[in-house]
């Protein structure tokens, strides 16, 4: 706890010491703004006990992986786990950073961060290690010296990407005609996905039909597939960043009678190893999925516990380890297991 909230605790006290009565407990509930891409939530009560976190993500809504993120988090960061706990999402870098300024103005101890871009969090992580606030990166990496936060707890996005291209090459196709639908441009996970289909497919004279953002989401997804097959584009691969975009485009290829999955017209690859993904997966009609785990909670408050206690931390990067999926192999413990 830091020694303005030690100071501010003992003048509370002696301001409250003839006024009991004035000094009652209170409480208020914060709701999430939901008319704006970006959002807030407030923590239930201010117990000066309690470890005091501002938590930067992703919207909810992006993806069933972001939404099992995001409901892992809450699940973890609780008053009855010891935490006081403020919530703030959007897609967009400009609001994550106007959010982690009001947290650290607000005096959090800990910042938590999954940023929508790599880009543009030096100054304001300075100004977070100024105040002495802890920076806790999560989900996702960003370009920034290494001494601006305390440690990274991230998915290897980079390699998501190979082991998802070294497996679509591996199907040794007479011909590679690829729609690459993207994910939010300069993203962490972007970025990694789509660096290694680009360079593998210029190493091995693939041809990228088309390459467009939906920026993980079905519908906009299901019309840049549309609008292919509308123009008549021959394509064998659907490379989606994520479950979401994969099922998009797999509803204009069901509404355009194009066959997909295993043995058919179509290979469909997607990330993020939703339950409902898998098990188009298991069923055939999808061809590979790489996993993303969004289980990241308990890692960082392992984090938090050792930076309270004064020990230094063995690593400063953890990457979690992860793996990706073929239809042909893949078994129904396997959906249980890493199904999100």
């Amino acid at each position: 706890m830091k020694l303005k909230k030690m100071l501010g605790i003992i003048l509370t006290a002696a301001l409250c010491g003839g006024m009991l009565a004035a000094c009652g407990d209170s409480s208020s509930t914060g709701t999430a703004n939901t008319g704006d891409s970006s959002s807030a939530e407030k923590p239930a009560s201010t117990g000066t006990d309690l470890i005091r976190v501002g938590i930067i993500n992703n919207d909810p809504n992006e993806s069933g992986y972001r939404t099992a993120n995001v409901n892992d988090l809450k699940a973890t960061f609780t008053e009855a786990n010891g935490y006081e706990a403020q919530f703030s999402y959007s897609l967009k870098n400009e609001e994550q950073i106007q959010a982690a300024q009001k947290f650290i103005q607000d005096e959090v101890d800990y910042l938590l961060l999954s940023a929508a871009d790599t880009a543009g969090w030096d100054s304001v992580l300075q100004d977070a290690k100024t105040a002495g606030v802890k920076v806790i990166l999560f989900d996702r990496t960003i370009d920034a010296s290494e001494d601006l936060y305390e440690a990274s707890i991230v998915s290897d996005m980079a390699k998501e990407g190979q082991t998802a291209v070294d497996w679509l090459k591996a199907q040794n196709l007479s011909d590679y005609k690829i729609i690459h639908l993207q994910g939010v441009m300069g993203s962490a996970a972007q970025k990694g996905r789509s660096g290694a289909l680009t360079d593998t497919a210029a190493a091995e004279g693939w041809e990228i039909v088309s390459e467009q953002t939906a920026e993980w989401n079905a519908e906009k997804a299901q019309q840049i597939v549309q609008t292919a097959i509308d123009s008549n584009k021959e394509f064998n691969v659907i490379y989606a960043e994520n479950d979401d975009m994969a099922k998009g485009a797999v509803a204009a290829l069901d509404k355009a009678n194009i066959s997909h999955g295993v043995g058919k017209d179509v290979i469909v690859m997607g990330f993020d190893c939703n339950k409902w993904a898998l098990e188009e997966l298991k069923a055939g009609n999808w061809n590979y999925d790489g996993q993303c785990n969004p289980f990241q909670s308990s890692y960082i408050t392992e984090i938090i516990k050792k930076l309270e206690a004064g020990e230094k931390l063995d690593q400063k990067t953890i990457i979690m380890d992860e793996k990706g999926f073929d239809a042909a192999t893949i078994t129904q413990e396997d959906v249980d297991k890493y199904g999100i």
